[in-house]
């Protein structure tokens, strides 16, 4: 039986630990080109084949709900950051594809926050990431 005690603390810990360095990595977004919740979508967009990926694909890897990810992806289509295309194999579902100066945008940006984050991080040892990288996807999985 886990110790209720140990798993409360353990979970508070875990969460303090990923609000302050959410908040500190999120300084990389401050005069930007494109804010966090614009790189989010682009990170599963950029990184599918044809810089394009599924509505429901990229609304899967948020965390927010499937309107405000509609919403901010109609921003992002006004901004001419992406273009939402009708998906040939769904009529409901949509199709959202980068556009050049995106995508250009998000590959300087995804360089820096990956340092950014890498740096964050090197209290690590490689070891523990890929424990810690481990005992997430755990947590995650159940």
């Amino acid at each position: 039986m886990t110790d209720r005690r140990l798993a409360a603390e353990a979970w508070e810990s875990l969460f303090r630990a990923q609000h302050e360095i959410f908040g500190e990595i999120s300084a990389d977004f401050e005069g930007a080109t494109l804010t966090n919740s614009e790189y989010d979508v682009l990170l599963t967009v950029v990184r599918s084949p044809g810089l394009q990926a599924r509505l429901r694909n990229v609304t899967a890897n948020l965390l927010i709900s499937q309107p405000s990810v509609s919403r901010l992806v109609d921003r992002m289509v006004v901004d001419g950051l992406v273009e939402k295309l009708p998906d040939p194999d769904d009529g409901r579902g949509a199709i959202v594809r980068a556009t050049p100066k995106a995508a250009a945008a998000f590959r300087k940006l995804a360089t820096a926050h990956a340092t950014t984050i890498a740096e964050r991080m090197s209290v690590l040892s490689d070891e523990e990431l890929a424990e810690l990288l481990a005992l997430t996807r755990k947590l995650r999985d159940r």
